[in-house]
């Protein structure tokens, strides 16, 4: 992975992170052996999807899937034909199942981003097989960054498990919705996550504000 391939979204690239962070993180990925995920010109997928703008809801992951074929650059969404599920999306279908009735028929989120949903992981990479391997590589400069530039009106952010909730200082002002739970991985789901009925409470805020809520269960046809 090159510095080069790196490209900042257009949307996002006035954030600080940009020039003070992203080269010395870049540098470090070049010099890499390990086989970095996702590929170089997806690491931004989730930040070109939703301009700032455009963003109504956050919903903060922790690092992409070290599968190789599995993450795209949006949390917790995988390419189309991955199957089985990763356990936390399965969860997180099988909570969506009981709160909405329904749930897509693939992993891949994209139709969420495409509606204003961010998906961010907190970390933008990952080393193939070693889940956690970037944590404290710097992308988390970005993350505190684009919660604050997010801060500027009224949005939705679902935080799941004490690492995303670890960020919630950097939500600032008023008249947000913040929802925390625990994490949908298999570890933590049953310890609150399950019955937090998450997507329907985001979609009811949305509508109490005016706007229409997020159609999470059903891809609109080509």
């Amino acid at each position: 992975m090159t510095h080069a391939a790196l490209t900042p979204p257009d949307n996002w690239r006035h954030l600080p992170f940009f020039v003070q962070d992203l080269p010395r993180i870049a540098g470090q990925l070049a010099q890499s052996d390990a086989q970095v995920l996702p590929p170089a010109h997806q690491v931004f997928s989730a930040l070109d999807a939703c301009p700032p703008d455009r963003t109504r809801v956050v919903i903060l992951g922790q690092d992409p899937y070290p599968t190789p074929g599995h993450a795209h650059g949006l949390a917790f969404s995988v390419e189309p034909d991955v199957r089985p599920l990763p356990r936390s999306l399965n969860n997180i279908f099988k909570e969506m199942t009981d709160d909405l009735g329904a749930c897509p028929d693939t992993g891949d989120l994209h139709f969420w981003a495409d509606q204003g949903v961010l998906l961010l992981n907190t970390a933008l990479t990952v080393e193939a097989g070693k889940a956690g391997a970037h944590a404290k590589l710097g992308w988390a400069r970005l993350t505190e960054q684009v919660l604050a530039a997010l801060s500027d009106r009224p949005r939705a952010f679902l935080l799941w498990g004490g690492h995303a909730q670890g960020f919630a200082r950097h939500i600032t002002g008023g008249d947000h919705l913040v929802l925390s739970s625990a994490h949908p991985s298999p570890l933590s789901a049953r310890r609150g996550f399950f019955g937090s009925r998450p997507f329907s409470r985001i979609n009811d805020w949305l509508m109490d504000k005016g706007q229409t809520p997020i159609n999470w269960t059903t891809p609109k046809g080509p």
